[in-house]
């Protein structure tokens, strides 16, 4: 799994991305400053199954902080994108090649309105960030249509005489996209294209493919960053108003990395993504008054800095991934005495075989059944599991 940020230049992006990473990257109020796509682990929100089970875990990776799982994904910040990406404007081409490996995208907008379409810096509330929204769409969906009209005659021709399932040669024609048979025999059924005559489909027809795989195929959530700017908290709602059919999280990247850093160094206690934090002693009144400002005009308002509901969303709402802890019924430890050492993400349906291969390939080889670890009820290799189970393998496997 691997979550895209993007967006065009100069919004945030690489704040975002060290915000949720922590991880060291060139920030600067300039167009392209990212140029190679950065990538790094971020991490998501579990409620830890150990407080259920009566311990205390202890992750071989990632970390757990008051029974909250913090679980690694991984994040790519791709080069900032301007309109005509599409038609190679910008670094478009590199953007879109780089784009094609993510599985959910978080577009991040400047929602203070304090840059305009190509990243330069205007005044604050002088651009309007609904132009953003629209403009990623678009040149997603160009992208999209680009990469289908490709060869689509001949490859249509060859389907229609060679009596082909149409909806397979399409899924075969956008493999790079991971469009499958099921998504365009519904999306064909769904706009009433001639299954048994390809050729005959419109460029309009074509373009409404084009869209309903990007949706399904790269699912956006849209993140207003900047929000502690004055002025922004109208523009937000005024999104919220004309794009009701999207996710949108108001978000201040600048105000998660100072409460990282300020946590880093033990100067507050502060769980990412909870809405509060304490402050400890050694913190000086510069130091107190930036805090209280976060708290007040950030936190008290929101209820986060948005930055980990993001990631959390791109995970479980959007992805729908669920986590799936490994244990024993007598035993939650491993040889080496670490409690629930381990957390896996899965995808829907993920079935209790399935989680053995996931495991190691020889549990599932061997795979007699499972157990719950709370229920101790067996589990056959086919019952899908659920968000937050404890699953014990049986296996012949040594």
């Amino acid at each position: 799994m691997l979550i895209g940020i993007v967006g065009k230049p100069s919004v945030g992006k690489s704040s975002f991305f060290k915000a949720a990473t922590m991880v060291d990257v060139k920030i600067a109020a300039y167009p392209f400053t990212t140029i190679d796509p950065n990538k790094a682990v971020g991490y998501v929100r579990v409620q830890c199954a150990d407080k259920d089970l009566g311990v205390q875990c202890n992750p071989r990776v990632g970390f757990c902080k008051n029974h909250i799982r913090f679980v690694p994904v991984e994040l790519m910040d791709v080069a900032g994108l301007v309109p005509g990406a599409h038609e190679g404007k910008g670094l478009g081409n590199k953007f879109l090649n780089d784009l094609g490996q993510a599985d959910v995208l978080i577009h991040i907008v400047d929602v203070s309105g304090s840059t305009n379409e190509v990243g330069e810096s205007v005044p604050p509330l002088s651009y309007d960030p609904a132009n953003d929204i629209r403009f990623l769409e678009t040149e997603l969906d160009m992208w999209y249509f680009d990469v289908i009209k490709r060869g689509w005659e001949k490859m249509a021709r060859k389907a229609q005489t060679s009596k082909i399932h149409i909806e397979t040669a399409v899924a075969d024609h956008l493999s790079g996209f991971r469009v499958t048979e099921t998504m365009a025999r519904k999306a064909i059924e769904e706009l009433k294209l001639d299954k048994e005559r390809p050729t005959t489909w419109s460029e309009e027809q074509l373009k409404e493919l084009a869209l309903r795989f990007r949706k399904e195929t790269k699912p956006t959530i849209i993140v207003c960053n900047k929000i502690d700017v004055p002025g922004a908290e109208k523009n937000f709602a005024r999104l919220k108003e004309e794009f009701k059919e999207h996710m949108l999280v108001p978000c201040s990247a600048d105000a998660e990395i100072a409460l990282r850093e300020a946590s880093k160094k033990g100067l507050v206690d502060y769980v990412p993504g909870e809405g509060k934090f304490t402050i400890k002693s050694g913190v000086n009144e510069k130091q107190k008054a930036a805090l209280e400002f976060i708290q007040k005009n950030l936190l008290e308002k929101f209820g986060s800095t948005g930055i980990q509901n993001s990631l959390d969303a791109a995970v479980f709402d959007f992805l729908k991934y669920i986590a799936i802890f490994p244990g024993g019924v007598s035993k939650l430890g491993d040889k080496e005495g670490r409690i629930m050492p381990d957390c896996f993400l899965m995808p829907p349906g993920t079935t209790a075989l399935d989680f053995a291969n996931k495991i190691h390939t020889d549990l599932g080889k061997g795979f007699l059944y499972a157990i719950d670890v709370r229920t101790k009820m067996r589990i056959s290799g086919d019952q899908k599991l659920k968000h937050r189970d404890v699953i014990e393998i049986i296996s012949a496997a040594k």
